[in-house]
Formats: structure tokens, sequence, C-alpha cells
């Protein structure tokens, strides 16, 4: 069954004051499915925004991301991977909020879903790219260094996230889109997001900056501080985030 609209949601990182915000725009919009395209961990509000998720009164559906397997890695006692020590200290924060039914819920996530939608077709979504949740590309990226990552995808478009910049772009045949992300974007300050049918629309939405940043520091998160100051009333340079994500993503 072919879907009319459907609105994908990617790297909200416990913005709970972003989420509230699309959401009140989504009420707004008449959409069969949301995909929640993974990395709703870490953040200051992370928990409040993972038990906001699972009350969705619109079916959803929940891809895991970076984060998430950062974290479980983390309940396990292992190393949650190659972040900073201060970003280390957070997952293991969140990772001590789950209980036992939340660990279970986010291992039920899946790494990719494939929705049919009309007027677009079939759709596949993942949090990086089909075959890695931690692969680096951006708008700039030539299409050689990304082709060999979509290979087997038979869907007409990819929507990722991952880089917290949106895009709309062809790799090869493909029509590759980038939802940005709502609780971090790297640019333009709000929550960014994607809605897909009768055709592609990048969204923004704007919120209470100071007051969700007065939340945010108002929680026991170790980063809090300096998640309001340079993720909610402020947002790192596009151009500076690009600089950086070309020379670490695929060459």
């Amino acid at each position: 069954m072919n879907l009319k609209r459907v609105a994908a949601l990617y790297d909200i990182h416990g913005n709970l004051p972003a989420l509230e915000a699309v959401l009140e725009d989504l009420r707004r919009e008449s959409v069969d499915r949301i995909v929640i395209g993974g990395d709703v961990f870490p953040g200051p509000l992370a928990l409040e925004t993972f038990m906001r998720l699972q009350e969705l009164e619109a079916a959803t559906e929940f891809i895991f991301g970076n984060c998430e397997v950062a974290l479980l890695a983390s309940r396990e006692g292992k190393d949650p991977g190659k972040i900073p020590e201060s970003a280390k200290e957070s997952m293991r924060w969140c990772a001590a909020q789950l209980s036992a039914d939340d660990e279970q819920t986010l291992r039920s996530w899946r790494k990719t879903v494939f929705l049919g939608i009309e007027s677009l077709g079939e759709v596949l979504f993942c949090h990086a790219t089909p075959r890695n949740e931690n692969e680096i590309f951006t708008r700039l990226t030539p299409d050689a260094a990304v082709l060999p990552a979509f290979a087997d995808v038979e869907a007409k478009i990819v929507v990722c996230g991952h880089t917290h910049m949106q895009f709309d772009r062809a790799i090869g045949a493909l029509r590759v889109i980038n939802a940005g992300s709502v609780g971090m974007p790297f640019g333009k300050t709000g929550a960014d997001w994607l809605l897909l049918g009768p055709r592609v629309e990048l969204r923004h939405t704007n919120y209470d900056l100071p007051r969700a940043a007065a939340r945010v520091r108002a929680t026991a998160y170790p980063e809090a501080e300096e998640f309001a100051a340079k993720y909610v009333l402020n947002s790192p340079n596009e151009a500076a985030m690009l600089e950086l994500f070309n020379e670490r993503g695929m060459r």
C-alpha cells in the first residue's frame, strides 16, 4: 500500500522543545506515517524525548542511528566508540537512565525502512547510508565517492540524516535527500525536518530558543550548558561543518 504523506524526523538528540515544535507543525499536516531516523540519543532531555515518541498517535517507524549503537554499547559496559570523552560521559549518563524495557525497545529499531509513497515511488530510509550508520557524506561529496554505499539500493529515493545539514541531490540515478536535524541543525537555528508527498519539502520550524535553552540548562545533562549555548541559542556554521565533514568523510 502506498502512503500519501510521510514526515521524516532525524537527529533529535534529546532536544524535546525542538521536537514539540515540529510535532505542533505536524498537527497542521495530514501524514500517514512518521519516520524517526535515528540519534534520538544522547541529549539533555533524551529520555523524555524517547517517551514522547512512543506516544505519537500517527503510525511511526524507528531507525537506529550511530548514537543508539554507542548508547547500547555503553549499556553493556563497552567503549561507545571514537567520540570525545565529554561525549562518552553524556552517553553513559543517558544509558544509565534507560530501563530494561527501554533498552529492548531500542534494540527492536531497524537499520533501514522501506516505504512506498504516492507520486514519489519507493523510498528507502536510513541513518547515514544503507550499509553503515556512521558514514559521512554531504551535498559536496563527489558521486564517485558515495556511489558504492548505494550500490544495492533498488528504491528511487533515499532519505538520510547523520550530518545535520539538509540537501536534495542526485547520486547517480538516485535522488538522495538529507532530512537535516530536528535538535541540532548546522546552519540556521531552529529545527529541520522533511515532508514527503506529493512533493519533497525540506521543512524548517522556529521555536522559542531562550525558553528551550532554559529547559536544557535545568537538566543534569553533563553537557547542558554547551548544548544550550552551541546548539539551541546558536548553531554551528554550515560552511565550517561542510569543510570538517568533507575532510573526514568519503573521498
